[in-house]
């Protein structure tokens, strides 16, 4: 059958922590580097989708795409590393510093793929800064761009907080969705079971660490009255931070501690 069990996707979970933290720094900055571009990419397919129908579950609905690329081809996403390799450590299958090494080169090449997309994108929309006027997904950009950087350091603590809150809502559903990937050895399998958690991130709004990469500098090069130090300090840090706090907490340990430790073999597909 197509469907794996929890029990083995387990085991895979480990594997896969393991397997990423023997890549090399090339192939970590050069997947990275991928996946930052792909889901940027996806983000703004999205929000063209939510510009011309006017209903954000569309925009929801097809944002999902990049993500099943990456998971597709076998990418690195920091933020589901975050649920996966800190678990090789914990087993002591790795070393703190090759987690560290692994963790901080793939947010690099996020980071990298990220902005670079953000460039072409702006040198694209705007004829390289010669048109001036504002398309709709530029406009949106701008918009999420101050939404979610001034919008909540203007609430001080509380809205900061609310920031490293949604993160944790957000990483929760997406490391759902690279866990979710495993449960099958089909394309079209992976393919469901991964945007469906995707879709939820998405469609509620919460924040994610490498989406915020494109976003916040791209409608800052479309004139968002934000800073890089309103970027980073009131939204980057803190949402990485809670990003690791939902994928790891409740994902990652979540389901390897309740089947990757057991030893009962799992019989029933009841809920």
């Amino acid at each position: 059958m197509d469907y794996i069990t929890p029990k083995e996707v387990a085991g895979t979970m480990m594997a896969a922590a393991v397997t990423k933290s023997q890549l090399s720094v090339k192939d970590l900055l050069i997947r990275g580097c991928l996946s930052g571009a792909l889901l940027a990419i996806s983000v703004t397919l999205a929000m063209l989708a939510t510009s011309q129908t006017k209903l954000p579950l569309v925009g929801a609905f097809v944002f999902p795409v990049g993500f099943v690329i990456i998971v597709i081809l076998g990418l690195e996403l920091v933020t589901g590393s975050f649920s996966l390799v800190p678990l090789a450590w914990f087993e002591k299958k790795i070393t703190a510093g090759t987690m560290l090494k692994n963790l901080f080169w793939v947010f690099t090449g996020n980071l990298i793929g990220s902005l670079l997309f953000a460039v072409l994108f702006w040198a694209a929309a705007s004829e390289t800064g010669n048109i001036s006027t504002l398309g709709p997904v530029e406009q949106i950009l701008v918009t999420a761009s101050q939404k979610k950087t001034i919008a909540y350091s203007a609430h001080g603590a509380s809205g900061l907080f609310s920031a490293f809150v949604k993160a944790i809502l957000c990483n929760w559903m997406v490391c759902m969705g690279v866990v979710m990937s495993m449960t099958s050895k089909s394309t079209l399998g992976k393919i469901l079971a991964a945007g469906i958690p995707i879709f939820i991130f998405f469609a509620l709004g919460y924040e994610h660490a490498v989406v915020n990469m494109f976003v916040i500098p791209a409608g800052m090069m479309f004139g968002a009255n934000v800073t890089m130090s309103d970027w980073w300090l009131s939204n980057q840090l803190i949402v990485t931070a809670g990003n690791i706090v939902g994928g790891l907490l409740f994902t990652g340990m979540a389901i390897y501690y309740t089947y990757g430790k057991t030893k009962e073999t799992i019989t029933s597909t009841s809920l």
